[in-house]
Formats: structure tokens, sequence, C-alpha cells
């Protein structure tokens, strides 16, 4: 493995809820790819935008060549959370098992971002979502960071097998949102930085 290459996966909500908020959302994901590549190594970045759809729109490429646009990010439909967490932790697994391992990043640090509850999954389950986290924790170190807004947080984390203390709330607000992901990203940078040291 490779301790200087870091791959950010982030699961970003575009269900119809988030109407209203896409400005704030994409600038402030954009924002956060900057200062994320500022750190020390290198950084790729997975992107997932789910609602009842779950769409791949990068997968593992240098977080440098990434910019949302409008024409990427747009609201629609209900919130696949299960289906997207699942299909996504199964897709990365699957590429990064048959990645060179010097090539293999030392760092996986997962972001799943929703303001509402699970609605429309048909694939996955809470129990087989949770099955999955704790192995790619227990396996391979991958660390998962769970942000929500109206929801029980602790909860859904708990549900999905998420530690507590990696679960935080967010306002669905052109506010909560900006402050959000100034959140995230100084909770990815530290945990960057301790497995450094």
């Amino acid at each position: 493995m490779n301790k200087n290459l870091t791959e950010i996966i982030f699961l970003l909500d575009r269900s119809g809820s988030m109407g209203g908020l896409e400005k704030d959302t994409i600038g402030g994901f954009n924002a956060f790819l900057e200062r994320q590549c500022r750190h020390e190594g290198d950084t790729l970045v997975t992107t997932v935008l789910f609602d009842d759809v779950v769409e791949t729109l990068w997968n593992g490429v240098d977080a440098k060549d990434v910019k949302l646009t409008r024409e990427d990010y747009y609201v629609r439909g209900t919130t696949s959370l299960l289906d997207a967490i699942g299909r996504t932790i199964l897709d990365v697994g699957n590429r990064l098992s048959r990645t060179d391992d010097v090539k293999r990043p030392g760092n996986v640090i997962f972001v799943i971002t929703t303001d509402g509850m699970e609605n429309s999954s048909i694939e996955f389950t809470y129990p087989r979502v949770k099955e999955l986290i704790r192995h790619q924790e227990e396996k391979y170190s991958w660390q998962f960071i769970f942000m929500g807004a109206n929801i029980d947080v602790a909860k859904e984390a708990e549900s999905l097998g998420i530690q507590e203390d990696q679960a935080f709330n967010f306002e669905a607000t052109h506010k909560g949102v900006e402050m959000m992901y100034e959140n995230v990203c100084d909770i990815v940078s530290e945990k960057r930085i301790q497995l450094k040291n």
C-alpha cells in the first residue's frame, strides 16, 4: 500500500429535498477538494451521486482533475442511501483488489452526506451494509464519516454500523451546508494527519 496516497470516497445526496442547496453543495464540495489537495501526498477521489438512482461521477481519479458543476449536480428523486453505500463499497473494493499494491491507497476515507431518511433502496438492507462497513474497517482500515440533516444522526449511524463519534448533524440550509463542508474537511484532514504520524 502507498502510505502517501489517500482516496476519499464521497457520497452526495441529490434527492429532491436538497432543492435550493445545489449552489452551496457544489461550492462546498469543490472547496473541500481544493483544501484536500494541499495535503502532503496524493489524493484520489471517488464521487457518487444518489437519489433513487446511484451514479458514479468519478472513480479513483486525481482530485486535482475534479470539479463539480451544475451539469453534474442537480436534484431529483428519492433517497436510496443503502444502495448507494453498498454498491460503492463493492465497486471501490473490487477496483482496489485489482490495483497493484504500490498504487493502492494506504488511507481510504468514506464520507456519506444525506439530508433525509433512506426510503427507496431495493438492493441492500441495513444488516448487509453494516456487514460491508465492518469488513472494510476491520480488514482494510477504511474510515467512515456520516453527515446527516433532518434525521436522528446517531441512530442512523448505529443502524449503518458507523461509530457515533463519526456521525455529525448539519442543517439543510445555505449556511448549514457551507458549515458541513468545512466540518468534514477538518475531520478528513485530521484523519490524514493522524495516519501520517
